[in-house]
């Protein structure tokens, strides 16, 4: 395997990021990774790594770069929630699309990289911006929204009212206790891709919890359901990416 921690130019500065890829048969398809609410971080670097050793380029960018360079959660507390939540807010639809040009211009001169089969995964906040970058970006041949947060909301760049925009073959997995995704919402978006017939798959993790793909989250991660997603993104990324052209 060959990592970089690599700067990418962007619109609004120097977008750090880690990339890993296998050190033979490339040029590898692509996988933009996403990170969630908490910041970048080793647990995210590994979980970029196990996607890597079968056969792609991740790219996983620090989203919060504009603000700071180095930051993740590091205790759960009121305290260090207002901080993550800060860095949250900060981001939108918009910096989804800056941040999304850049890491695909980036991919364009990759040697490692095959700009031709590209997909994303985005967890937790970053559910919304895996459906933002494929409305905006159609190159992007599948995406997988994990756990996604704020899916349905009032403004009118809701996930679920610009999921109509998003033409390849897309993935949620939905915990079944998630304050961040309730039944009555994820009713709504499962409503909107139909009605925008999208190609979908949305599944219940049942007696899941919103973060249990994250091997550290103590008392949420759940083995069972991790192994599932694994699975089901393999398969989503295997189907839409291995073949080239």
């Amino acid at each position: 395997m060959i990592e970089h921690h690599i700067d990418i130019p962007t619109a609004d500065g120097a977008m750090n990021t880690f990339v890993v890829h296998p050190d033979e048969g490339g040029p590898h398809p692509v996988i933009l990774f996403y990170m969630d609410a908490p910041g970048k971080r080793e647990e995210l670097h590994d979980m970029a790594r196990r996607l890597a050793t079968v056969g792609y380029c991740v790219v996983l960018p620090n989203l919060y770069y504009r603000r700071t360079r180095d930051y993740w959660l590091k205790e759960r507390t009121d305290e260090g929630f207002a901080e993550m939540f800060t860095h949250m807010h900060s981001l939108s639809a918009q910096t989804v699309r800056v941040d999304t040009q850049a890491m695909l211009d980036h991919v364009d001169g990759l040697a490692a990289a095959d700009r031709t089969r590209i997909g994303a995964v985005g967890y937790c906040m970053s559910g919304p911006f895996v459906v933002w970058a494929a409305a905006a970006f159609p190159q992007l041949r599948c995406i997988a929204s994990i756990y996604g947060a704020n899916m349905v909301t009032d403004a009118a760049d809701s996930p679920h009212r610009v999921v109509g925009q998003v033409q390849c073959p897309s993935y949620f997995a939905c915990a079944e206790h998630d304050k961040w995704a309730s039944p009555e919402q994820v009713a709504t978006l499962q409503a909107a891709l139909t009605q925008g017939r999208v190609p979908h798959r949305l599944e219940w993790y049942p007696g899941a919890h919103h973060g249990f793909a994250f091997p550290l989250r103590a008392g949420i991660y759940d083995k069972p359901s991790a192994e599932r997603h694994w699975a089901r993104l393999f398969t989503l990324f295997g189907q839409h990416l291995r073949a080239a052209g």
